[in-house]
């Protein structure tokens, strides 16, 4: 028999109304392993309503008690971080060292959670008229929808969930029903380590849970990553709704090298930021400015290391895996036929890659294609797959106006030994996050994550202290307590003395 993972609502594991499943794929194998328990409407109100039952106790829960839950869940999931990779490896496919990096970065952010204390504090101003003080205090937004995408199933639900308990909230996850069973691992961990029924509750299924969730008039605010198309329809329909949204999109993150970078690390950081995770990353660099004089020799050592990657099995010590579905696959591929057509030169072709696995895995090995043309569909679009296109360009200048033209801004990385080139790059590009020979700028914890344009929509970044800012809102208090001796009336504005 089948078995099929379910909800996990108030504190246990429940089936729901709903009769319908979807299947879970082990994508190294190309066969499915479980079947995925699909929400319906009803079932999405369920675990609203189980949240917003046990928002009172936990929103009037002590720090010291919201504190002792982190730290007894870091250690936790620190302790039992390799079977949760795991996990990911298996539903997702990503190789396992790829997915203990996931996990570090996500218990990143529960230790940034710990300082919640901190930042939760409000501030002060005494006697701002005689006798008047105002004070601000920052109080939890209620029941929290989070919505996770499938590439990192458990770092993306990391970055929110535990800013949104620390500061008092109740949470409904609803993750990718492509790779869910992080969702419900992580739930159960944070039951384990104490966390009271009904403060993080999740919920699987589609756009009809994901619906159900932007709608529902007990949800005060929706965190989402995802592409840029669905996050623009989950900021508008949750805007629409009266609650407040973070919805981070997609990208296509460029990394210009300059003539006078050293090749031999840019080689090595394109092949890192590009095949990573088979490419399905929102920081992938998926488009290399190469500045003409420099970029045969770079095309050349980025060919050359690709030629040591072991794409397969990532149980197997393999350094790419496959991606996540058959058809997800099917379309990253056509991208190089789309290439050909359109007069670029495909140097590694990744349809032809040995792989180190099952022939029915979701195979594409890491490709590289020199001569992009910018009208292309192989540059424009956010391929999110092991393609790393070479665009040529002029010099500095042309790369800036590249980048600066693109709908997205992400992240963007540029590669030289110049300091002030350097600067003027980081001054002059539209895009939230920059690396300086950096290739994945991902910020840590204790700062915020986000970018520019069409790659976020709404409120706030995610993490960091914007994290904690969407969060929580804000109640300033205007306060005078008068002197026993004090009588009469007076019906104008306070006066200053």
């Amino acid at each position: 028999m089948t078995q099929i993972l379910e909800h996990w609502i108030d504190g246990k594991a429940w089936s729901g109304e709903s009769t319908r499943t979807a299947p879970v794929f082990d994508p190294a194998l190309g066969t499915p392993q479980r079947e995925v328990r699909m929400a319906t409407a009803t079932d999405v109100g369920t675990a609203v309503a189980a949240a917003a039952a046990a928002l009172p106790q936990w929103r009037d829960s002590s720090i010291a008690t919201r504190s002792r839950f982190l730290l007894t869940f870091r250690e936790l999931l620190n302790a039992r971080k390799d079977d949760l990779a795991q996990i990911l490896t298996a539903e997702h496919g990503k190789v396992l060292s790829d997915a203990g990096g996931e996990i570090a970065r996500g218990l990143e952010v529960v230790e940034f959670a710990l300082a919640m204390p901190q930042l939760l504090k409000g501030e002060f101003s005494q006697n701002v008229s005689t006798d008047v003080d105002v004070y601000s205090v920052r109080e939890p937004v209620g029941v929290v929808g989070i919505i996770s995408p499938f590439n990192f199933p458990a770092m993306v639900p990391l970055w929110f969930f535990p800013i949104a308990i620390a500061a008092g909230n109740t949470v409904v996850l609803k993750p990718s029903e492509k790779d869910p069973s992080a969702a419900n691992w992580l739930a159960e961990l944070a039951a384990e380590a104490g966390l009271p029924a009904g403060v993080l509750n999740v919920v699987h299924g589609d756009k009809e849970a994901v619906d159900a969730l932007l709608v529902h008039p007990d949800v005060a605010a929706i965190s989402f990553v995802g592409s840029t198309p669905i996050a623009r329809y989950v900021y508008q329909t949750a805007a629409a709704n009266d609650k407040r949204v973070q919805a981070l999109g997609g990208a296509k993150n460029h990394m210009l090298v300059l003539p006078d970078a050293d090749l031999d690390l840019a080689a090595d950081a394109a092949v890192n930021a590009g095949f990573g995770s088979a490419g399905e990353r929102c920081m992938a660099v998926s488009a290399l400015l190469a500045v003409d004089s420099i970029a045969d020799e770079l095309v050349a050592k980025i060919a050359e290391r690709m030629g040591e990657l072991r794409t397969g099995d990532g149980r197997r010590g393999c350094d790419m895996g496959p991606l996540i579905t058959r058809e997800h696959r099917d379309k990253v591929a056509g991208y190089l036929d789309v290439a050909a057509t359109d007069g670029a030169t495909i140097v590694v072709d990744g349809r032809e890659t040995s792989i180190d696995g099952a022939a029915e895995g979701f195979w594409l090995g890491p490709t590289l294609i020199d001569n992009v043309p910018t009208s292309s569909a192989v540059y424009q679009d956010e391929i999110f797959g092991p393609v790393l296109s070479v665009v040529r360009v002029s010099g500095f200048e042309e790369g800036i106006e590249l980048i600066n033209s693109s709908p997205y801004g992400n992240g963007v990385a540029i590669f030289t030994n110049d300091g002030g080139a350097a600067r003027q790059f980081q001054r002059r590009v539209t895009v939230g996050m920059i690396g300086i020979n950096v290739p994945i700028p991902v910020p840590v914890a204790y700062h915020s994550f986000g970018g520019h344009k069409a790659s976020i929509f709404g409120d706030a970044k995610a993490y960091g202290p914007q994290g904690f800012s969407f969060f929580t809102q804000e109640k300033a208090i205007t306060s005078r307590w008068l002197d026993p001796s004090h009588g009469g009336i007076n019906l104008g504005f306070p006066q200053h003395s």
